[in-house]
């Protein structure tokens, strides 16, 4: 069955790259299809945009199972494509589907009599079944990949959530070989239930992130240390050893905002209540501006100071080059006239920012700054505390809203130091 089967992939961003590396480890033929034509010559070569770890090995590794092409009448001998073009989001979080509604009406001509089509981008309830295809022949797929781990959970994933015309229709038996061969369970519902599914699984975990924030925030009140609750909280079955309860600066990255901006827009038009989206919002925003607030707390950015601000980290998290609502965007906006060096292991500036300079080397920045903060849990980032053992005579302010470093580890009196939670 698989050396029969080819797989279609129709737009090569990260999603759609990561499933068709997946499909392709599998065994299965897959043509992964991006009508810009730059991006498929660069796969060709294998030049990836993503930093994913094991995304450009497993690609390489696979390349007899993979052809990227930018014509899409290579599709008509693909029995199953993926629709997997990234949405794109406007500064308001709100999605712009009007591209991949543009993209599923070219694709659709393409394909052959029998062929499967699958909606493997993340849309809103109701986008599936206004599609102008058979319904017997149209599913839409949960993604749930998570940037930096995109490759394991594409390759292993929990479940998988199939979108059907109805509760009832059976999934055809083409597509349900492919999808078995996963091994996991594999949860049908109709198209509403299984879009609704993507936005709730994201709503549950803003939700985890902004109570764990609040009750760090407090522990800061009464002199506790969130870091202490944390083991007890895992414990609980009822919250679990996974669970988001690690504090940080806000919700980032694009698609939890997304959905957050998708669910509002139905409660406003079915005349609910928004009060607790509208929080999610506002607690993010919050706590975005955390380390800013810090920042003026120690009069850091009054203009009769020579200080320069270090930063670790440029990407919104670790194992990822994506700066998509970065909390360090966040905040080199709000800072002005103040020398700030960078420094990220993979992510780059894309825009020139007045004052900010990027550099190569870590221990440059460590060496020319008077305050330093580390914005993203970069595992290199927890070894920084032998850097201050060598310089012992440079004081400093330490930002850590993550908690990266051990402060045991530094002795205390040389510089001051800020972390969430404490």
């Amino acid at each position: 069955m698989k050396k029969n089967l080819h797989i279609g992939f129709v737009g090569l961003t990260h999603l759609g790259l990561n499933y068709l590396a997946a499909s392709a480890e599998k065994k299965f033929k897959t043509l992964g299809i991006d009508l810009n034509s730059s991006k498929t010559n660069d796969l060709k070569k294998y030049n990836i945009e993503y930093d994913e770890p094991r995304l450009r090995n497993l690609i390489i590794k696979n390349k007899r199972n993979i052809k990227f092409s930018s014509d899409l009448s290579n599709l008509k001998g693909c029995q199953i494509v993926f629709l997997s073009q990234d949405i794109a989001t406007d500064n308001q979080d709100k999605g712009d589907f009007s591209n991949l509604k543009k993209l599923i009406k070219k694709v659709s001509k393409f394909l052959n009599k029998k062929a499967i089509m699958v909606i493997l981008s993340q849309v809103y309830p109701g986008f599936t079944r206004s599609i102008n295809f058979d319904h017997s022949r149209l599913f839409y797929q949960v993604e749930t990949l998570v940037l930096g781990k995109a490759v394991d959970r594409a390759l292993m994933p929990e479940r998988i959530i199939i979108g059907c015309e109805k509760s009832e229709s059976n999934i055809q038996n083409l597509f349900l070989n492919y999808l078995k061969s996963f091994n996991c369970p594999i949860i049908k519902m109709k198209y509403e239930s299984a879009e609704l599914t993507k936005i709730s699984i994201n709503i549950l975990l803003a939700s985890s992130i902004i109570t764990t924030n609040i009750l760090a925030e407090v522990c800061k009140k009464i002199s506790a240390d969130w870091y202490e609750i944390m083991p007890a909280l895992k414990l609980d079955k009822r919250i679990g050893e996974k669970a988001y309860i690690k504090p940080g600066l806000g919700i980032s990255g694009g698609n939890i905002e997304r959905d957050i901006s998708t669910i509002q827009k139905i409660l406003i038009k079915n005349k609910y209540s928004t009060s607790i989206i509208k929080n999610f919002r506002k607690n993010s925003l919050y706590m975005k501006s955390w380390v800013y607030r810090i920042l003026k707390e120690q009069r850091i950015l009054i203009n009769n100071n020579n200080f320069t601000i270090g930063i670790l980290g440029l990407a919104y998290k670790e194992n990822t080059n994506s700066i998509k609502n970065s909390p360090t965007l966040h905040l080199l906006r709000k800072i002005k006239n103040k020398k700030i060096l960078i420094y990220d292991p993979k992510a780059k500036l894309k825009k020139k920012i007045q004052d900010c300079h990027q550099v190569n080397s870590i221990n440059y920045l460590l060496k020319n700054s008077n305050v330093i903060i580390l914005m993203t849990p970069w595992p290199e980032f927890k070894k920084i505390h032998s850097f201050f053992k060598l310089n012992k005579n440079q004081k400093i302010i330490l930002i850590d809203p993550h908690r990266i470093i051990n402060n045991e580890k530094i002795k205390r009196n040389r510089f001051k130091y800020f972390t969430i939670g404490k």
